[in-house]
């Protein structure tokens, strides 16, 4: 026998799409900017950065998995994910804000704090990401809805791309 599951409202389906259009404003500005600042802002050669970026992206395949594992796990009053997006927000944005200040640091001083501030913008992300993605399969456990549902995200997804790029060609 067959379930019959209510279809997701339009309502439901942009309300949770445009979580990755505010993902995408914040993470393309990031990447589009990151490697000017560290090199010619900050002062760190693009070999190191380079570096830095492929040390941080293994990091970050190592973790996105163990991040899963944890807010699938998790059993609170907000539920399994909801907590991630709440309380990780706000630290994510701290973050943010640190991986582009411009502390007076010898070189290697500063090569540390991109690694730091870099590293831990990233384990943000993920703590955020992660549980955001994983939140599709607690919203309906409808197949098809699921597929609508990811066609919405990933559409404003590229829309959030699209402004920051449109926003920011002339810098």
């Amino acid at each position: 026998m067959s379930q019959v599951f209510e279809k997701l409202t339009l309502k439901e389906k942009i309300g949770y799409s445009v979580g990755d259009t505010a993902s995408n404003l914040f993470f393309q500005t990031f990447i589009l900017f990151m490697l000017y600042f560290y090199t010619d802002v900050f002062g760190i050669s693009a070999a190191a950065v380079g570096t830095m970026f492929l040390v941080t992206r293994i990091w970050d395949a190592v973790n996105d998995p163990i991040m899963g594992m944890i807010a699938d796990r998790t059993n609170s009053r907000w539920g399994k994910f909801r907590p991630y997006l709440l309380f990780v927000a706000v630290p994510f944005g701290i973050i943010g804000v640190l991986t582009f200040t411009t502390p007076d640091f010898d070189p290697n001083g500063k090569l540390i704090y991109a690694y730091v501030t870099y590293t831990l913008m990233m384990m943000f992300y993920t703590a955020i990401n992660v549980p955001y993605s994983a939140l599709m399969a607690v919203i309906t456990p409808n197949s098809m809805e699921r597929t609508v549902l990811s066609s919405f995200r990933f559409v404003a997804a590229f829309m959030g791309g699209v402004i920051v790029q449109s926003t920011t060609m002339s810098l």
